[in-house]
């Protein structure tokens, strides 16, 4: 574009406006347009599946006291971050996510590959007081969640409004709620409903307070199945082979 229509542009407010929307318009398509082909875009990965309810509640409570904003769920395929957090993420892996937790910073490390890297106990005491088991780390303490009691009234209300964004829980999944929420808390209640709804689902006591499920249980539930639920072994050695 010569200088002088670039001037006769700038100076034209409404000329300005329309160019400044078409230029809007076309990048807004090219972000939008992918996710309506979700299906021929992400790759089907064996082991993803929607959240237990349970998982699901300690997910809401992660965003709900803002723990995306200082840790991402992003590992990219760089040599530096493969070696500090594991496999690389898989588009697969936040296809049931609304919305996704990537993050934009790491004040504190990535979450991607943190289910099963520390006991419950350790997240417990973490989350009272980060100092007492990282006593470099600039996180607050959390140590109401271990005393407020988990609110899950309206956990099939929940499942049902990731029905509509395309998660595919079923009907049975929604009418179970309560029950696998309860069970996956609880190892000695009857778990074979929530184990084959949600295979891999860790289920037990995850706050040390066998008297009621809190808002502790849900989260650690949560960071414990994170980066657990895939193969990684199996989806290397599939792609090397062909």
């Amino acid at each position: 574009m010569s200088k002088f229509s670039h001037a006769a542009i700038e100076k034209n407010s409404i000329l300005l406006l329309l160019l400044s929307l078409v230029a809007v318009s076309i990048g807004g398509l090219i972000e939008i347009v992918p996710t309506f082909l979700i299906k021929t875009t992400i790759e089907d990965v064996k082991g993803v599946r929607p959240y237990s309810p349970l998982e699901l509640e300690g997910r809401n409570i992660y965003m709900r006291e803002g723990c995306y904003l200082c840790h991402s769920q992003m590992i990219r395929s760089l040599r530096a971050e493969v070696e500090r957090y594991g496999h690389y993420s898989l588009a697969a892996e936040s296809m049931y996510d609304h919305p996704f937790q990537w993050g934009s910073k790491r004040t504190g490390p990535d979450l991607s590959r943190v289910g099963g890297k520390y006991s419950d106990e350790w997240h417990q005491v973490h989350m009272a007081n980060p100092r007492d088991v990282v006593p470099e780390s600039v996180m607050p303490g959390y140590p109401w969640l271990a005393r407020t009691p988990l609110k899950y009234n309206e956990i099939e209300n929940d499942l049902r409004a990731l029905v509509d964004t395309g998660v595919p829980y079923t009907d049975e999944d929604i009418k179970n709620a309560k029950a696998d929420l309860e069970a996956q808390s609880n190892p000695d209640a009857d778990t074979s409903g929530v184990e084959a709804r949600y295979p891999k689902a860790v289920i037990r006591d995850f706050d040390g307070n066998t008297k009621q499920i809190t808002e502790l249980d849900a989260l650690v539930a949560y960071l414990q199945m994170l980066g657990t639920l895939v193969d990684f072994n199996a989806y290397d050695n599939a792609n090397f082979q062909q």
